[in-house]
Order: structure tokens, then C-alpha cells, then sequence
């Protein structure tokens, strides 16, 4: 019988219902872990308030739950309540490794900071830590530096995305995992029938903030003529943020061909990729967004700016379009690339995702697990 302590900051909620739901693509992923362990044990923050609709409730009896105080927060005074926390934190995460196998840490967090040193020193489990940012991060937050430094210097296996020049040995390019089988075989139905009809549907799901490019997809959509305007029926906005007011007001006063959908659930997202023709993603900084590969698996053609490992994976012109810095001018270039494709191109660059996406697999994901961690 094998056990797996995975510590992460994933937020989780209590339903209406009385029921735990957590943050819809982990909980996924740990749905889906349950065929390579006997017992997952969950250490994440629970939070107050109503859960998104994007939350997920575990499926198996074998996934057990176990709550850390909700910390973490971009002010002085967050930073505080995550040290304050630390004693707390690393007792519950001590309890829960009693009786395990295995563990994951999920970095960069907050927590990392101490959490990375305790697993690292005074742990002798065997186990992995799974770095889900951009490993390739310039100027990143003094943290995730240092939490990059000790993940570097020590010597149990990091999942990375990502293929690097001189990339330590213990350090390991891994696929997030995002898409059931099933999933996958309805995408291949989709692509066999989508073709480039105008007006076009295009997609953003993410956080509703600048730092994902927000901000840039409303002035892009601005500074278009109204030629290449036309040629854009609507744009789904998925998720949510601080932000919104702003966008909303954006949006209302320059008459966008936008649409709010706020957070939607795994099924209604998947129903925004098959009838969108694109995604956008200008962000900042990522690692490998999932929604990629998500959107990509239905034919939506990623436009996503080239940063850490997506152009790894996307190659433009090929299978997607990248934004050359992150300006308006550099997505309005895309996005007029996109909307000046003709049907028999638009579907020749769709068509090239299958090898693709059946790295970004539950199953892969599993088997690479059982052959290259445990």
C-alpha cells in the first residue's frame, strides 16, 4: 500500500452543502492520481466565503483532505500572517507525513519558504517537489528565487516545465496534466469539423487581472479598425479578479464585442474552447498554462505571449501565434495574422495538435510518474 502527502496552497472551500471543493485543476489532477496511490493525503488552505464555480468536490475515497490556515497576500501584513503561521503549518504537514510513502510539494508559494527547508532537512520520505511557475523567471519575487536556489541545491527529483540548457539531472521537464482521454477523443471529433467562419469567437480564461493581459486584449480590441473589427463576433472573458469593475466600464464605454462569463465550471469552460476559433493569453509571466493545451485540444489557436516554456511548445505560425514582446502592437499583429487566415490554413494549424496533446494526459502524467519519480 503506497500513500502520497501532497502540501500545497490550493485554495479549498466548503460547499453549501457542507461538502470540500477545491481549486478545479488540482482537484482534477488528484482525481486522477488516485490510480497510482493507495491513499492521497491533501495539506491545503481553506478558505471563508463562497466557493467559485470552477471548484471541484474530490471523487474518490481514497483522497482525504486536510486543512492549513488560508495565508498569503501581496501586503507586508500578509506576508506576516504567513510566518505567523509557520509553526501551525509545519505540525499539521509533520502529522500527515506519519505513515507516508511519498510526498509532493507544490512550489513557488509563500509557504515554500519555510515549508521547501523542513522537507528538505528534517524529512527522510521519499518524494518530489513540483515547480508550477517559470523556471526561466527574470527579476522574480525574492521568494520564488530563493525557493528556486533550494529546490536546485538539493537532491530528490523537480518537476519543471520546460526544456532548459543546462538543466540539472535531478531537475525534470513534465507536462502539467489537464485532459482526460475522453477529453481528448471528443477534441479530435471537434477538429474534424471546425473550420475559420466570420465572425469569430475568441477566448480568455484566466485570472481577470493585468499581470494575464487583460488590459492589453481591451486596448487591442480598441485599436483595431473597423475591417478587422468586424471580423470578431465576441470575446469570452472566463474568470474573475479585482479588476472587474474596470473592465466592465472599459468594455461598456468603448461598445467591445466582449462578454463576462465570470468563473464557469469545468464543462461550460470546455464548451467555451469548442466554439471559440482562438485563445488569447498575453500574460507576463507564466510556467505553462493548462488552458493551452486545453483550448488547443478543441481548435482554438493559442495567441499567447513568449515567455518561460511556451514557445517550447508553441512554434509560431505552425500551431499558434507568438506575440513578439507584450504590447498592444505585438497582440494586434497576431491577432490580425488570425483574422487574415484563410479556412484551408486555419485548418491545416489546428490539425498539428495531436502528438501534442497527448503529453498533457492524466494517463502520461501517470506513467511518467511511475517511471521517472517513484
Amino acid at each position: 500500500m503506497s500513500i502520497l502527502t501532497i502540501i500545497s496552497h490550493t485554495e479549498h472551500y466548503k460547499s453549501a452543502e457542507g461538502s470540500i471543493v477545491g481549486l478545479g485543476s488540482t482537484v482534477t489532477e488528484l482525481n486522477h492520481l488516485v490510480t497510482v496511490f493507495d491513499e492521497i493525503r491533501h495539506v491545503a488552505m481553506l478558505h471563508q466565503g463562497v466557493a467559485p464555480a470552477s471548484a471541484l468536490p474530490y471523487t474518490s475515497e481514497k483522497i482525504t483532505f486536510i486543512p492549513i490556515t488560508a495565508v498569503g497576500g501581496s501586503t507586508l501584513r500578509d506576508k506576516f500572517g504567513i510566518i505567523r503561521q509557520a509553526f501551525n503549518t509545519i505540525g499539521v504537514i509533520r502529522r500527515s507525513l506519519k505513515g507516508s510513502d511519498y510526498f509532493q510539494f507544490r512550489a513557488p508559494t509563500g509557504i515554500g519558504v519555510f515549508i521547501i527547508p523542513y522537507l528538505i532537512l528534517f524529512t527522510s520520505k521519499k518524494g518530489w517537489f513540483k515547480y508550477a511557475g517559470n523556471w526561466k523567471q527574470p527579476s522574480a519575487p525574492l521568494a520564488y528565487q530563493f525557493q528556486k536556489w533550494l529546490l536546485i541545491n538539493q537532491s530528490r527529483p523537480v518537476t519543471i516545465n520546460g526544456f532548459w540548457d543546462k538543466q540539472h539531472k535531478h531537475c525534470l521537464s513534465f507536462e502539467n496534466p489537464c485532459l482526460t482521454q475522453k477529453e481528448i477523443a471528443s477534441g479530435q471529433r471537434i477538429l474534424t469539423s471546425k473550420h475559420l467562419e466570420f465572425p469569430l469567437e475568441l477566448c480568455f480564461v484566466g485570472r481577470m487581472e493585468n499581470a494575464k493581459g487583460v488590459d492589453l486584449i481591451l486596448k487591442s480590441l480598441k485599436s483595431l479598425n473597423d475591417e478587422a473589427r468586424l471580423k470578431i463576433g465576441v470575446v469570452h472573458l472566463v474568470g474573475s479578479g479585482t479588476q472587474m469593475h474596470a473592465y466592465r466600464n472599459a468594455v461598456e464605454a468603448l461598445s467591445l464585442p466582449v462578454m463576462f462569463h465570470g468563473y464557469l465550471s469545468r464543462t461550460e469552460v470546455h464548451d467555451i474552447y469548442k466554439r471559440s476559433h482562438a485563445i488569447l493569453l498575453p500574460s507576463a509571466s507564466e510556467g505553462f498554462p493548462k488552458v493551452i493545451a486545453e483550448a488547443m485540444n478543441y481548435g482554438c489557436v493559442p495567441i499567447v505571449s513568449n515567455v518561460s516554456s511556451i514557445s517550447h511548445y508553441i512554434k509560431d505560425k505552425t500551431n499558434g501565434f507568438l506575440m513578439t514582446d507584450i504590447t498592444v502592437p505585438a497582440l494586434n499583429v497576431c491577432l490580425l495574422n488570425l483574422l487574415d487566415m484563410d479556412k484551408r490554413a486555419y485548418s491545416q494549424m489546428i490539425s498539428v495538435t495531436g502528438g501534442f496533446i497527448s503529453a498533457f494526459s492524466y494517463a502520461h502524467y501517470n506513467q511518467r510518474l511511475l517511471t521517472d519519480i517513484l
